[in-house]
């Protein structure tokens, strides 16, 4: 392969430079903004990126203003649902479409397939209705029963499993081993990097979720934070430092999950290789 000159080297540092400020910069503007104090100008020009003197005030402001904590527990909750939710009815139905033979497993593919091309708003009110009749309204099991186990994640579970070489299941059927057995001890051991890829997803998908929570529940001790923070938007609306604070709070948890499971995350990418 020719190797690449030095202009062109140049090119591709300045591109990946230009993305990093789009996608990280906010954050770190939101950040930034969170620890400066309320003696700080915050509208400068030139704006003034580091604060002069940081400080913490602004968090602790959040917290005595709104019940962010008793919020972000909420989210925390449903979050770890439909990370447990997803994990495990999506590693099923992902073994069940790429292992077992059955009637109709193309068919329940296609379905899969079909799901995603459903938007969310064209079946939000027929969620809704659901969980009326079921009694779930204004619940946190009702934020999490629509999302339990994503067709995208099914799919993701699927191919990895797919990719798994039929002889070493096939010597495992020889030696006796069930369908569940094959199931935990050859198939899960062999795809943990898709499960953590599922994890993550499901985990960034349920914490930032605004529209569903905000139908379904009505009491405000049973908001999620992200419906919480926006609800109570009026309040911080003269104070943009407290903003910053609140939405380094909702972004602070996704940050240290995907750090505690990256690897397993970039991992995913090769996943169905056999491991001696």
């Amino acid at each position: 392969m020719r190797r690449a000159s030095g202009w062109e080297k140049a090119l591709r540092y300045l591109l990946l430079l230009a993305v990093l400020a789009l996608t990280v910069g906010p954050f770190l503007w939101q950040l930034s903004t969170s620890l400066k104090g309320t003696t700080e100008d915050i509208y400068t020009s030139p704006p003034a990126f580091l604060p002069e003197h940081p400080t913490l005030d602004n968090y602790s402001g959040v917290a005595d203003i709104v019940p962010v904590w008793d919020y972000a527990l909420n989210s925390l909750k449903v979050a770890v649902a439909n990370v447990l939710t997803n994990c495990v009815g999506a590693a099923m139905a992902g073994y069940a479409l790429a292992r077992l033979r059955f009637r109709g497993r193309k068919a329940a593919g296609l379905a899969f397939v079909m799901a995603l091309l459903v938007p969310l708003e064209s079946i939000i009110i027929a969620q809704f209705t659901t969980m009326r009749e079921l009694e779930l309204n204004n619940t946190l099991t009702a934020v999490v029963l629509p999302g339990a186990v994503s067709a995208l994640n099914v799919l993701l579970m699927r191919n990895a499993f797919a990719a798994l070489p039929y002889e070493v299941e096939e010597a495992a059927v020889i030696d006796g081993a069930n369908v569940w057995q094959r199931f935990l001890r050859i198939g899960l051991p062999s795809v943990k990097g898709t499960l953590a890829v599922v994890a993550i997803f499901a985990f960034m998908g349920a914490w930032d979720d605004f529209l569903w929570p905000l139908i379904v529940l009505s009491d405000s001790d049973k908001f999620t934070l992200t419906v919480g923070l926006n609800y109570l938007h009026g309040t911080f609306a003269n104070n943009p430092r407290l903003v910053a604070a609140g939405t380094i709070i909702a972004v602070a948890p996704l940050i240290v999950m995907f750090a505690c499971l990256q690897r397993y995350f970039f991992r995913g990418v090769g996943e169905g290789a056999i491991k001696g």
